[in-house]
């Protein structure tokens, strides 16, 4: 079964066996991560879209895929039209297509493993037409007879020194919260949330270090967490290092929650835990996951392995926008071609295990598809003309005081730019640079910061549809949990928390443009006139901006010396790593304007 139609045909058999009018197939595994292994790939293998965020809705006599805007150039060339419509997720939702397309009383089926308590309440909510019905056990796997198997990949600890709190501190800081909304426990499903919490990492995924599981915290501070996690993953050190602290446990740990209130993260939770609690006649209550905010904040020796993670980042960044000038415009170099030579530089140091998330290295009308992955079929050469956007990013550990995950995008020339290329990366630079820029009172949440972003290409009649700025975890996740930069950004930022910062633009069919760097909020040491503290961001991020792309004439004298200062601190901290030829390259490109 190798194609779309067979595919979807056999998948039809199964929903009629189920007494089901339709299926839906969202991306994503049990655990609700961005990234899912190999068995957990239903909607790709379906549909072949290949995008981090989408859903298929299948009925008996149509079906449609769907994902936010950052894919709609990628669901039309991926999708086969002929099987599937496809539709905008923010837009429209499966619930809006669902209204479309079904008549009063259809009964739709879904994984309630793969659905938080939130999505399905969403769409029953929005889509009174439909009955929906939770089926034990995922259709697509009835059908998908030559599926990977789940992953098992082996726990590791991490350095509580990096860390900067030990497992115990952790645990008695939740339990806390627990006790604080009198309840007995919280189920955590959150993998990140879990190895931030255990002090562990893992390999059951690509891009994230974290360990696929679940576990169970209790306000008893006596009481062990109840991790559930297959046993096979776990070495004797890693069992020693948590003994007393936690219990390895299967599902069956849930018969001891028989009374009293759990809590559990809504957005994130599988909808299987709320109703496996409720048939037991458990008070649920709906809490943020309590990890969230501790993870989000990091400690000082976090912050210094973030450090000098980026350090390392961008050495091989460096190493690697020399070779990029030195070997393009050429009818032989490649998006591939360079997303190889990215990846060869970063593995230089020792440190380095593995991209944060897959490569985007668009070039000319590639580089206008926000989320582009390159690949044979739409490979093509850096020839000249245009511009390539290459965002990436890696995950650094050497257990000793490097730690950290990196996410950075460049936007470079190939040959001569046109002058519409010049204005509107500047116009996105002005508005990186007064993100980067911006002190702002605590309480501030990330919409405020967003209207910076977004202001100087506002008045020209332009934006961008996809936030400015997300989380980013310590040797963890690259899409973090916490506060980000976007008109939907409610959290208040905090001190300690890393963060995107990421305008753009995108002409569709012609090309792209995003610069980003990381950027730490940290306290200022001074209050406003009102008394409360101050806040600012810190570029912990190093690689030159490409000044070919730049128009100097529109910058104000503040933002050409955030430039030129930001240029200055790339020099001084990357050159002592580089040898005397990437020195002198660097220093080129790092001239004051």
């Amino acid at each position: 079964m190798d194609n779309t139609q067979a595919k979807i045909s056999a998948l039809r058999t199964v929903i009629e066996d189920h007494g089901l009018d339709g299926y839906i197939v969202p991306k994503a595994d049990e655990f609700q991560g961005e990234f899912v292994a190999p068995y957990a790939e239903r909607l790709k293998w379906l549909t072949d879209f290949t995008g981090s965020a989408g859903i298929a809705v299948v009925l008996k006599d149509k079906a449609c895929v769907l994902s936010d805007g950052r894919y709609t150039l990628q669901l039309d060339a991926q999708v086969d039209r002929a099987v599937f419509d496809t539709a905008d997720s923010v837009k429209t939702g499966a619930h809006g297509w669902l209204e479309d397309n079904v008549d009063e009383g259809y009964v739709i089926g879904f994984d309630p493993m793969l659905f938080t308590v939130d999505q399905i309440e969403n769409i029953e909510k929005k889509s009174p037409k439909v009955v929906l019905k939770p089926v034990e056990g995922n259709l697509i796997d009835k059908v998908w007879f030559d599926q990977p198997e789940k992953p098992m990949g082996q726990v590791v600890l991490f350095n509580e020194q990096i860390a900067g709190k030990s497992v115990r501190e952790k645990k008695a800081e939740i339990a806390d919260i627990v006790r604080q909304h009198e309840a007995q426990a919280c189920i955590l499903t959150m993998p990140d949330s879990i190895s931030w919490l255990l002090n562990v990492r893992g390999s059951d995924i690509d891009f994230i270090p974290s360990v696929l599981s679940y576990a169970i915290i209790y306000a008893d501070e006596a009481k062990p967490v109840s991790w559930i996690i297959d046993q096979g993953k776990l070495e004797q050190d890693v069992l020693n290092a948590l003994d007393g602290i936690v219990e390895v446990k299967g599902f069956d740990c849930l018969d001891e929650l028989q009374s009293g209130t759990v809590l559990l993260d809504p957005s994130s939770t599988p909808l299987w835990f709320k109703r496996d609690l409720e048939r037991r006649q458990v008070e649920v209550k709906n809490i943020k996951d309590p990890c969230v905010k501790p993870k989000a904040a990091k400690t000082v020796s976090e912050y210094d392995a973030i450090k000098k993670a980026h350090i390392a980042d961008g050495i091989a960044l460096v190493k690697f926008l020399r070779w990029l000038d030195l070997n393009t415009p050429a009818e032989d170099v490649t998006e591939l071609d360079a997303e190889a030579k990215l990846y060869e530089s970063r593995k230089e140091h020792a440190a380095f295990k593995g991209a944060s998330f897959p490569t985007i290295a668009g070039y000319g009308p590639n580089g206008a598809i926000v989320h582009y992955r390159s690949s044979e079929k739409t490979n093509i050469p850096l020839n000249g003309g245009s511009l390539f956007l290459v965002d990436s990013g890696g995950q650094y550990y050497d257990g000793t005081d490097i730690a950290g995950t990196t996410d950075i995008t460049r936007t470079i020339a190939i040959g001569e730019p046109s002058p519409e290329m010049v204005e509107r990366n500047t116009l996105v630079l002005q508005g990186h640079i007064a993100v980067a820029q911006a002190r702002f009172p605590q309480g501030t949440t990330g919409a405020q910061v967003d209207t910076l972003a977004r202001q100087p290409l506002w008045s020209e009649h332009l934006d961008f549809a996809h936030g400015t700025g997300h989380g980013v975890g310590c040797y963890l996740a690259v899409h973090e949990e916490a506060a980000n930069i976007s008109p939907r950004g409610k959290t208040a930022f905090e001190a300690g928390m890393l963060i995107s910062n990421e305008p753009g633009y995108y002409k569709s069919n012609e090309y792209g443009i995003r610069i980003e760097n990381l950027i730490y909020v940290r306290e200022t040491g001074q209050t406003n006139s009102n008394g409360t503290a101050m806040l600012d961001f810190e570029t912990v991020s190093y690689a030159p901006i490409d000044v070919s792309l730049i128009d100097v004439s529109l910058l104000s004298k503040q933002e050409k010396g955030w430039l030129n200062r930001y240029h200055a601190l790339v020099f001084e901290t990357l050159s002592p790593h580089l040898g005397a030829d990437e020195k002198d390259w660097l220093e080129q490109k790092t001239k004051a304007l």
